[in-house]
């Protein structure tokens, strides 16, 4: 057998094939590899810029006051009654401290490879736009140093995680790992809604708006756990806007080719090779 490629067709033998044309750049689907560095890099980068960020303990405090004066200046629901309510059921209160120990990063990685394997353009757009959210969030945390609410003792919060458990804070300390003053923007509730709205997008099931109780529930979870305020959340979410606003919506995936022009691309599916 033959192999022979022209300008305008592949031959394979005695059968010719259309060449394929060559895909535009936003409408190249990702390889794994690639993708995983970038992950990687950016988590790392993330990591690291809120270790910088720690340490600015009085200045956190002074924006915390500012803040929760702010939002009871524009009357915005006061984050203790959100507690309050919760704390009449301790089932509540240890299901919203696990859900907010352990569901924030995992949900996002199923999220991201998933959509990876499944719904692949989508997921560049969608993760484009988390990238962005995640690099204007470290900014915040670089600038806007902020205590949360169970960290100050004139706003009547509990931390709940510190009472009821499970707890994932030690007692703050600037020269830790975790940083316990960047609270503004909430990456929990800005994170939770960028996967109601991949999802949302890429599928068209009349039930796939109910992805949008993920965030809701995060935001109630984040602020009766006295993590954050109302405006972190508001903040967060803000920030996928502006990535969303900055980038190229989703395109669809290009046409199947000849079994030839595919490779094996994870998870063991046919994906076009583009030239």
């Amino acid at each position: 057998m033959g192999w022979g490629i022209g300008t305008s067709s592949v031959v394979v033998g005695k059968h010719h094939f259309p060449r394929p044309p060559r895909v535009p750049l936003p409408a190249r689907l990702p390889r794994l590899l690639p993708e995983l560095l970038l992950l990687v890099a950016v988590n790392a980068v993330y990591k690291y810029g809120r270790k910088v960020a720690n340490g600015h303990t009085d200045e956190a405090y002074r924006h915390a006051d500012s803040v929760w004066s702010f939002e009871r200046g524009v009357h915005l629901p006061s984050e203790a009654s959100v507690q309050r309510l919760m704390l009449h059921s301790e089932t509540v209160i240890h299901a919203a401290n696990y859900l907010y120990a352990t569901v924030h990063f995992p949900a996002m990685v199923i999220f991201l490879g998933w959509m990876f394997a499944k719904k692949r353009a989508h997921y560049l757009w969608i993760r484009r736009a988390i990238v962005i959210q995640t690099m204007l969030a470290l900014i915040g945390h670089l600038f806007f140093p902020l205590a949360p609410p169970r960290l100050l003792k004139s706003d009547g919060m509990v931390d709940t995680a510190a009472a009821y458990g499970p707890a994932v804070y030690g007692k703050p300390d600037g020269d830790s790992l975790a940083n316990q003053f960047a609270a503004m923007p909430s990456l929990h509730v800005g994170w939770a809604l960028a996967i109601a709205v991949g999802l949302i997008a890429a599928y068209r099931s009349r039930w796939r708006w109910l992805w949008l109780l993920h965030p809701l529930v995060t935001m109630l979870v984040v602020v009766g756990t006295a993590n954050h305020y109302w405006l972190d959340c508001i903040v967060g979410c803000a920030l996928l806007g502006v990535g969303l606003a900055v980038i190229p919506g989703p395109v669809t995936d290009p046409p199947e080719l000849p079994a030839d022009r595919r490779h094996w691309a994870w998870p063991l599916k046919r994906r076009p090779v583009q030239d």
